[in-house]
C-alpha cells in the first residue's frame, strides 16, 4: 500500500490531525500536507512514519 494512503487511513481511523501526525513522526507538521502535494519522503522518514503506523512490526524487529 502507498505510504500516503496508509497515513490517510491512520488519520481517519484515529482522528489525529495531519499536522500532529507529522510533528509526532518527524517533527515536521507539514509532512502530510507536503506529501499530498507530491513530496517524496527519504528512507529515514519512511522508517519513522512506519514505526507509528505499524508499532507491532517495530516490536517484532527488536526480538
Amino acid at each position: 500500500m502507498d505510504l500516503l494512503m496508509e497515513i490517510e487511513t491512520y488519520l481517519d481511523r484515529t482522528g489525529v490531525a495531519a499536522t500532529a501526525f507529522g510533528r509526532r513522526a518527524v517533527n515536521d507538521p507539514r509532512l502530510v500536507l507536503d506529501m499530498r502535494r507530491g513530496r517524496r519522503p527519504k528512507p529515514h522518514t519512511i522508517e519513522r512514519v512506519s514505526a507509528i503506523l505499524h508499532p507491532s512490526r517495530r516490536a517484532e524487529a527488536r526480538r
